[in-house]
């Protein structure tokens, strides 16, 4: 655009100027000469600051080495925006320096008089020089809304445009003088081991990932019940388990009372940070604490009292019935724990729906994003205890409804199930997630008395109308269902599980009981609808919008931390520095890797956090769109940026010392914890679900770690350890057979 205004005269196509609209304005000033200890500034009138005092003045963030930028939005009516440019010295305590001339003027997105640069008088009559860019374009409030709704969990709100510091195709950074590095056209030369995968991968049949069956196991090894020695030695007693101990109706669950918690005297003080547990005083009695930040007692509010309890019990002597999570997570935890009827602290989601709907697919999504939440979640898969029970070689006129001894085994295992999962939240679990076809409303009958008093239900009805996608679905249950395992004929396999598919379709009772959620025709992500009926509360509606905005179109998401910058180099926390040489050899690696990767893929993105290293590292990539994410920036290590590991180890000893114990709860002094990144991802996690076409990721260490925690079903205590090397590309493939893994190290 050059120097001066955008001069935005053109009216909307509905033929209004601007009634109700915003204007998005954008002030940019370069200078590659000028010192980094003066920052550029600006200040003004109403609605920009409405303050022309210096020291008010709002800072232009750093978008380059020579370019800093400020945007916000205004009304398009407004009064004339009233300007000027300011450097503020970063270090020192001297008076601002402010540009020389007359005041800038905009009105109506129109720069009144002519453009010019921005003149400052440095000590010695010095006069510097920047290249002032003031740029104007027209927003309709239909765009600026579907923005706020889609980014508005991103961050908090910048103080100036009122709605969350997320830009869109920023202008492009020169990397300067990097060299020409190629890239071969063979990009498996370039692929590396991934690492072993976790016990919850979905590389698997989902529903081998489900929660091991209680009631049906013997010191951690399955039985076989179609073997003769286990069927001898099987009690008649429905009271006593297959291994001979006493059922999951039969063992006492004490849940202690939290109405019942009482006060003690005593402060004590734990560096353990962001986590809420029980307390448990000898009595057996529990209360709950929430741990506000490093160095802050550990203190427990009485329900009955105003004096606290105090936590003597290292976390792991304890059992968490609390999620380990953060912010709004825990508040929601605590209301739910402290608030309503007891039923309502344990949640259980119950599929519905007929055979090669999507329903193991969805439910080991949901377990997996719940987990990653912070939520004590597991997977009961009924299918897997009647495999367990009853072997694998059933025909489909077992699933009949009018076969008795089909019937009554299937109820059997269901049963069981059940059993397992209400006694799982008894012992502390928050969510289950029961997957079974549930086709009649006597099976959903018997399972509501069954949580009667103990848990919450929610039904999750599957509907599917689509034929091309049912077809493809039983196809692949035939390919990975362990049913199917010693089949040899595949199109046997499919003719059997088609008449399977119709035994339940004569008896099948759509869900008009409860609370429910209804996913009709989603699984695609090209519409679809969503009804709910009964549901409210914290996380049953974030449940609610993961479902939304999920589908199973198949996708590559390429994960990777920016180029070496200076910082790593001299092995400093946080910062904003530039990338090192080697830095720039990556950007050119990395361009070179999507354009060969991405050819095809017209409509993909490139992401990165706001910081410049990452920046940096996406510059050379072009033609695709680039979206910047505060909520991709490095985890803030507060009081400790900038210095060296040593350096906190020898002026913080404490501070080092609690880190060290706890990496994921550990929350530098005004500063974040994992858990604290994991919250502020969220959006990102549910806008990377959304995307039909594939994202390139550059952001940090940490953040990464997180999102690839999600992807990897990888423990939340798992996530400070996960190794996310430098020039390193981690490419997710999802789709419908779940989540794989490739990655390609680019340089040594």
């Amino acid at each position: 655009m050059g120097s001066g205004a955008s001069k935005n005269t053109e009216e909307e196509e509905d033929g209004s100027n601007g009634g109700g609209g915003q204007l998005y304005v954008s002030l940019k000033m370069e200078n590659s000469k000028v010192e980094g200890e003066l920052t550029p500034h600006v200040y003004g009138s109403v609605p920009l600051i409405g303050s022309w005092d210096p020291s008010k003045a709002l800072p232009l963030q750093r978008e380059s080495a020579s370019m800093s930028e400020l945007s916000f939005v205004v009304p398009p009516d407004h009064e004339t925006l009233d300007f000027k440019f300011l450097l503020k010295p970063k270090y020192r305590n001297t008076p601002c320096i402010v540009e020389e001339g007359q005041n800038r003027l905009l009105t109506g997105g129109t720069l009144q008089g002519d453009a010019r640069v921005a003149l400052f008088k440095l000590e010695g009559d010095v006069i510097v020089e920047f290249r002032v860019f003031i740029k104007a374009d027209r927003v309709s409030p239909f765009d600026l809304a579907a923005s706020w709704r889609a980014y508005r969990e991103n961050l908090q709100p910048s103080s100036v445009r009122g709605i969350p510091d997320v830009s869109i195709n920023p202008d492009p950074i020169a990397v300067e003088q990097c060299p020409s590095e190629s890239l071969e056209l063979d990009l498996e030369h370039y692929e590396v081991p991934a690492p072993a995968p976790s016990a919850h991968s979905s590389l698997v049949y989902a529903a081998d990932n489900a929660e091991n069956p209680r009631s049906l196991s013997a010191s951690g090894s399955f039985v076989n019940d179609n073997t003769p020695e286990a069927a001898s030695n099987t009690p008649k007693d429905s009271s006593v388990g297959v291994d001979g101990s006493p059922s999951a109706k039969e063992m006492k669950v004490i849940v202690p009372d939290l109405s019942d918690t009482y006060s003690a005297s005593g402060v004590g003080e734990s560096k353990s940070v962001g986590i809420l547990s029980p307390f448990q005083q000898k009595d057996g009695q529990r209360g709950l604490f929430v741990d506000r930040g490093v160095g802050s007692p550990r203190l427990v509010k009485s329900v009955s009292a105003s004096s606290f309890l105090v936590d003597l019990k290292p976390d792991g002597q304890t059992k968490n019935s609390m999620p380990a999570a953060a912010g709004a997570v825990a508040a929601a935890a605590v209301a739910d724990q402290m608030l309503g009827p007891k039923e309502d602290r344990h949640l259980a989601i119950v599929l519905v729906g007929l055979p090669a709907r999507g329903k193991t697919f969805t439910a080991a999504k949901l377990t997996r994003y719940l987990r990653w939440l912070g939520h004590d979640t597991k997977h009961f898969n009924v299918g897997k205890y009647r495999r367990l029970k009853h072997g694998v070689n059933q025909c489909a006129d077992f699933f009949r409804a009018d076969n008795p001894e089909g019937v009554e085994a299937r109820t059997e295992v269901a049963a069981l199930a059940m059993e397992d999962m209400i006694a799982w939240m008894q012992d502390g679990g928050q969510v289950g997630i029961f997957d079974a076809t549930n086709s009649t409303r006597v099976r959903r009958n018997m399972l509501m008395k069954m949580a009667e008093g103990k848990c919450k239900i929610i039904f999750l009805e599957t509907l599917c109308n689509d034929e091309r996608i049912i077809e493809r679905n039983i196809r692949l249950k035939i390919q990975q269902s362990p049913d199917y395992a010693e089949e040899t004929d595949f199109e046997a396999g499919v003719r059997d599980f088609r008449d399977r598919l119709a035994n339940y379709e004569r008896v099948y009772e759509p869900v008009e009981e409860g609370s429910y959620i209804k996913m009709i025709d989603m699984v695609s992500g090209n519409g679809g609808q969503i009804q709910v009926n009964n549901i409210s509360g914290y996380l049953p509606g974030r449940i609610v919008f993961f479902l939304v905005n999920t589908h199973l179109t198949p996708r590559p998401i390429l994960l990777t931390r920016h180029g070496e910058s200076m910082d790593n180099v001299r092995g400093r926390t946080g910062g904003d520095s530039v990338i090192s040489e080697s830095g720039k050899i990556y950007a050119k690696k990395l361009a070179n890797f999507v354009e060969k990767r991405l050819k095809n893929e017209k409509a993909a993105s490139i992401w990165t956090s706001t910081l410049q290293r990452t920046i940096l590292t996406a510059s050379s990539i072009v033609g695709f769109p680039k979206v910047q994410w505060r909520a991709l920036d490095e985890i803030n290590s507060g009081v400790c940026d900038g210095m060296t590991y040593e350096e906190i180890k020898k002026n913080m000893p404490e501070e080092y010392e609690s880190r060290k114990k706890d990496k994921l709860r550990y929350r530098y002094p005004r500063g974040e914890s994992y858990l604290d990144v994991i919250q502020r991802l969220e959006p990102v996690i549910i806008e990377l679900e959304r995307q039909r076409a594939p994202v390139v990721v550059i952001s940090h260490q940490a953040v990464l770690r997180a999102l690839y925690a999600y992807f990897a079903d990888r423990p939340l205590k798992e996530i400070p350890q996960i190794e996310m090397p430098l020039h390193t590309i981690i490419e997710i493939q999802m789709g419908v057979s779940g989540v794989q893994e490739k990655r390609y190290k680019l340089m040594d």
